[in-house]
C-alpha cells in the first residue's frame, strides 16, 4: 500500500481524495496556490506546499513545482484529481521519469486517447461502434468540404486533442464550414496547444451515455454501469443520474455498452479507473465519442448504486493490489443524481460570481451527499472553474431520487455570491425530466428561465 500521495489538485475533487487515503491510512500532501492558502484542502491534509502564484499556468498546471513538492515531502504518488494535469502524458510521463506512481493510466494510453481522431480509429479497428467521420485530423478545407458533402449535413468539427466541451462547432452548410473550422482551431490551439480538428457526421438528438470502468495492473477489467449526461448546456454537463431513465434504456443495450467499454480499455493496455463516452441515437444505437482517462465529476453518482468507492479504487490499484471485483459483483441499487453547484449567475448568461460566501447551509438526510471544499468565510477565487461544489441524492428508485433532489436543492443555501441552485430547482421540477424524456440539445432547445425574464 502506497504511504503517502500528493494531490496535485484544488477544490472538492483534493478533498474528496484526502478523504478516502485517511480510510486507508495513507498520509497526504496538498498544494496550493497563493489564491488558494485558506482553502479546504490545504487544511485538511496532512502536509501543504504552495507551489505558485494564483494563475493556473504558475501553480496547478506547474509540473516542475508539483514533481520538486512531492520530491521535498516524500511522496510516492502524484492524484491528478480532474482537470488541470490529469489527462497530460507529459505529466505522467515525466512522474514515471521520476519515479513517482501516477494515479491514473499509463503514459502511453494518455497519448493515444487524447487524440480523439486516433482513439476513434483505433476502436474502429477493434470492432467499437464509431461515428462515421473523417479518417484522423483534416486540414485540407476542400477534402473537408468533400467529405462533409458525402456524410450529409449537418457536421461536427471536433479538436482532436479535445475536451470539456471545447474546439467543437455544429457546421449546418458548406459556407458555415471553412469559418467554423478555423474558429474551431483557434480554440483548440488557445486550450490544448494542438489546433488539429476532425469532422463527423452529426447526431441529432442525442443521448450522452458513459460507462465507468476499473482495470488493474493484470489485465482484469470490469464496467459498473451507466451514467446519463444528456443535460448539457453548451456541451457542459449540469446534471447527471444513474442508471439511465428507463425504457430508454434495456439491460440488453446496458450489457451492450458495457461490453464495447471493456474491449475499448483492453486495446489501449489501460488501467486504473476511466470512463468512456458513447451517443446513443434514438434506435438505441451507440458510438464511442471518447474515453476520459481521469476520475469522473460525476463519479459519486455511480458510487451510490454500485456501493463501490471509486477513489479507493484507483489507490488500491495504483499501489499494485488486484480488482477484488468481478463484473458479476456489480449490482445497480435504486437511482441516483447528481447536480453541479456552480457560484455562476444563470440570469447574467450564467457568469460566474466569485467572492465571498457570508452564509452557506447544506442539506443532507439519509440518501444525501454533498462534495464541496466551500464554507462559510471562504473567497471563491476568480480563476479557477465556478463549480463549487456537487449535490448528490440516492434513492430506492428514480421518482425518490427525484423527490431527494427536490427538497435538497431547496434547502441549500450560499449567501453571498449567486449560485444556479434555483436554476437546477427549476430543471428537476420540468416535467420532461420527471418523465426521463430529454436528450443532449434540451437546454440548448429549452429556457427553463423564460416565466422568470417574464419571456414565458
Amino acid at each position: 500500500m502506497l504511504k503517502k500521495i500528493l494531490i496535485a489538485n484544488r477544490g472538492e475533487i483534493a478533498v474528496r481524495v484526502i478523504r478516502a487515503c485517511r480510510e486507508l491510512g495513507i498520509k497526504t500532501v496538498a498544494v496550493y496556490s497563493t489564491a488558494d492558502k485558506n482553502a479546504l484542502h490545504a487544511m485538511l491534509a496532512d502536509e501543504a506546499v504552495c507551489i505558485g502564484g494564483a494563475q493556473s499556468k504558475d501553480s496547478y498546471l506547474n509540473v516542475r513545482a508539483i514533481i520538486s513538492a512531492c520530491e521535498i515531502t516524500g511522496a510516492e504518488a502524484i492524484h491528478p484529481g480532474f482537470g488541470f494535469l490529469s489527462e497530460n502524458p507529459a505529466f505522467a510521463r515525466m512522474c514515471e521519469k521520476c519515479g513517482i506512481v501516477f494515479i491514473g493510466p499509463r503514459a502511453t494510453s494518455i497519448e493515444m486517447l487524447g487524440d480523439k481522431a486516433q482513439a476513434k480509429e483505433t476502436m474502429k479497428e477493434n470492432g467499437v461502434p464509431v461515428i462515421m467521420g473523417s479518417d484522423g485530423a483534416i486540414s485540407n478545407i476542400h477534402a473537408a468540404k468533400t467529405l462533409s458533402r458525402d456524410l450529409g449535413y449537418p457536421v461536427l468539427v471536433k479538436a482532436s486533442a479535445g475536451g470539456g466541451g471545447r474546439g467543437i462547432r455544429i457546421v449546418h452548410n458548406e459556407d458555415e464550414l471553412e469559418p467554423q473550422m478555423k474558429a474551431a482551431r483557434q480554440e483548440a490551439l488557445a486550450c490544448f496547444g494542438n489546433d488539429e480538428v476532425y469532422i463527423e457526421k452529426f447526431i441529432e438528438n442525442p443521448k450522452h451515455i458513459e460507462i465507468q470502468i476499473l482495470a488493474d495492473n493484470y489485465g482484469d477489467v470490469i464496467y459498473l454501469g451507466e451514467r446519463d449526461c444528456s443535460m448539457q448546456r453548451r456541451n457542459q454537463k449540469v446534471l447527471e443520474e444513474a442508471p439511465s431513465p428507463a425504457p430508454f434504456m434495456t439491460q440488453e443495450l446496458r450489457e451492450k455498452m458495457g461490453r464495447a467499454a471493456v474491449t475499448a480499455a483492453r486495446v489501449c493496455g489501460y488501467r486504473n479507473a476511466g470512463t468512456i463516452e458513447f451517443l446513443v441515437d434514438k434506435n438505441g444505437d451507440f458510438y464511442f465519442m471518447e474515453m476520459n482517462t481521469r476520475i469522473q465529476v460525476e463519479h459519486p453518482i455511480t458510487e451510490a448504486v454500485t456501493g463501490i468507492d471509486l477513489v479507493k479504487q484507483q489507490l488500491l490499484i495504483a499501489s499494485g493490489e488486484r480488482l477484488s471485483i468481478k463484473q458479476e459483483d456489480v449490482k445497480l441499487t435504486g437511482h441516483a443524481i447528481e447536480c453541479r453547484i456552480n457560484a455562476e449567475d444563470p440570469m447574467k448568461d450564467f457568469r460566474p460570481s466569485p467572492g465571498k460566501i457570508n452564509t452557506m447551509f447544506i442539506p443532507g438526510g439519509f440518501g444525501v451527499r454533498v462534495d464541496t471544499a466551500a464554507y462559510p468565510g471562504y473567497e471563491i477565487p476568480p480563476y479557477y472553474d465556478s463549480m463549487i461544489g456537487k449535490l448528490i441524492v440516492h434513492g430506492k428508485d428514480r421518482d425518490e431520487a427525484i423527490a431527494k433532489m427536490n427538497w435538497a436543492l431547496a434547502e441549500f443555501i450560499v449567501d453571498g455570491v449567486a449560485t444556479n441552485v434555483d436554476f437546477q430547482l427549476k430543471l428537476i421540477r420540468r416535467p420532461e425530466f420527471i418523465a426521463g424524456d430529454y436528450d443532449n440539445g434540451f437546454l440548448n432547445r429549452t429556457d427553463i428561465l423564460a416565466d422568470e425574464r417574464g419571456e414565458g
